[in-house]
């Protein structure tokens, strides 16, 4: 057994996670740059004023904003994505790092507003492009292939306060001169390409990947039409651009089971799957699946769906699938049935066969393998896992070392359940990439605590540190993996 030899081992992370310099260089911000610093029991906040001159800080998960809201910045508050990780002054030396523990590729996003700084000019801006010219050489210097998401939880601020981003139509076209001008400009630099990051997390607020500051149900399923319309018109684009281009999509992937075998639970199941299952159809097939439509004829939810949008989905299917995976949970019809789960943006009820992490998230490598199986069996299209990993409270101890024998443990398994859905079930998986492959803040706790890296960043939650990069123990250790292509776990 083993993984093909071309396969494109590396790592991931987002720019509102990594980069910092959330300000520099005629950037705009962002959905992310209003989020407030939370923890495990701190929810994080989204800040905005309204015309009576209030400041308001609403949960991120929840937000259901007055319509006089303007987003902003306000110094009272501590936003962690403004100064992340500094990798917008680090990247070279990041970058080296990867390129000595072997990687093919990095997983990187492009800071929309780094380039549009509002999203609604007709011009880029040159700085924020240079940037990524410098960032993509860098890796391309060592052989490393850039797998570039187009928008990971950075919508520009400047299309929210205008008409709430993705719940608008307009959204779609600022979002097309984006493609187009990242298409063309990084013509032969990048080939792997992903459209919108955990698409499906619409679903659970509205927020983090459509700044939409709103819950309800009409509004997440229109603003989910037109990301899928912009997905599907990204797939064309980025194919005129350069036909060697290999476009695909990335959904977070919830893995549920019955909690019982009661036929009640495995309907309810049935009903979580969809969820996952959803956006992925429409990209992959290329038409909305009809338990869809049946949900929102019940629902009263019209999307007016025109025959030339039809036309458009049916045209930008995606090249591949990428997904997220962390771990799996439990579905049962009982609200009551067992003690509660939580997850990456999800709810369900507890494994008894499973441990958790200091978080709470289930870990379950068999259930990589089967969502890799149940995958490849419903689309036949090449897969990635493009996000995989346990966040750990990691100890920088005395000689700047830091053992995270559970970082190691965690991949060891899943990369094992990888071998075994590619050699014993015929899936075909062309890369893995791990999630925070350097430290950075958490998206859903905005947290530094939250550590899944091979390389320790000095900062803490509190503001202290330098920002050294400090390799792990994990670090050696993929770097074996990277270089026996797999066959080393130990």
């Amino acid at each position: 057994m083993g993984f093909p030899k071309d396969f494109l081992w590396g790592g991931a992370v987002a720019a509102n996670q990594y980069e910092g310099g959330w300000d520099a260089d005629g950037k705009g911000p962002s959905a992310a740059d209003v989020v407030t610093r939370g923890s495990r029991q701190t929810p994080r906040y989204v800040t905005y004023q309204t015309s009576d001159g209030q400041i308001h800080a609403d949960e991120m998960f929840t937000l259901n904003a007055p319509k006089d809201a303007v987003f902003g910045v306000f110094e009272e508050y501590d936003y962690p994505s403004h100064e992340a990780v500094d990798g917008y002054h680090h990247f070279k030396e990041d970058i080296a790092l990867f390129a000595e523990m072997g990687f093919k590729t990095y997983r990187i996003s492009i800071n929309w507003a780094r380039i549009f700084p509002t999203g609604m000019e007709e011009e880029p801006n040159e700085a924020g492009l240079r940037f990524y010219d410098e960032l993509f050489d860098e890796c391309l210097k060592y052989g490393i292939k850039p797998l570039v998401t187009l928008s990971h939880y950075e919508t520009p601020l400047g299309l929210i306060n205008a008409w709430n981003a993705w719940e608008d139509a307009r959204t779609i076209e600022c979002f097309e001169r984006y493609v187009k001008v990242v298409g063309e400009r990084y013509k032969g630099k990048v080939e792997y390409w992903l459209t919108f990051n955990e698409i499906n997390t619409l679903d659970h607020g509205g927020w983090m990947g459509a700044g939409v500051p709103s819950t309800d149900p009409q509004t997440i399923a229109m603003a989910g039409k037109h990301q899928l319309l912009a997905s599907a018109k990204a797939v064309k684009i980025l194919h005129e651009a350069d036909p060697n281009n290999k476009v695909g999509n990335m959904i977070g992937f919830m893995v549920y089971y019955p909690l019982t075998c009661n036929p009640d639970d495995i309907m309810e199941c049935w009903k979580e799957m969809n969820m996952n299952w959803f956006y992925c159809d429409v990209q992959a097939r290329g038409y909305y699946p009809r338990y869809k439509l049946k949900e929102y004829e019940r629902e009263g939810i019209e999307i007016h769906l025109t025959q030339e949008e039809k036309e458009v989905l049916k045209k930008g299917t995606v090249d591949f699938i990428s997904f997220s995976y962390y771990m799996t949970n439990c579905a049962a019809k009982q609200s009551d049935a067992a003690e509660t789960s939580i997850g990456n943006m999800s709810m369900g009820f507890k494994n008894p066969y499973l441990k958790a992490s200091d978080w709470g998230w289930q870990i379950d490598p068999t259930g990589l393998r089967y969502a890799l199986d149940i995958m490849y069996d419903r689309y036949q299209k090449p897969l990635m896992v493009v996000e995989n990993g346990v966040g750990t409270q990691d100890i920088l101890e005395e000689g700047k070392v830091v053992h995270d024998l559970a970082h190691i443990e965690y991949l060891r398994d899943h990369i094992k359940a990888m071998d075994e859905a590619i050699n014993i079930d015929g899936v075909e998986l062309w890369g893995y990439t791990p999630w925070g492959c350097i430290d950075l803040v958490s998206a859903s706790t905005g947290e530094m605590h939250k550590r899944y890296g091979f390389i320790y960043v000095d900062y803490q939650d509190d503001g202290t540190g330098e920002g050294e990069r400090i390799k792990k123990d994990s670090f050696d250790w993929y770097k074996k993996v990277i270089a026996s292509n797999g066959k080393n776990l130990d």
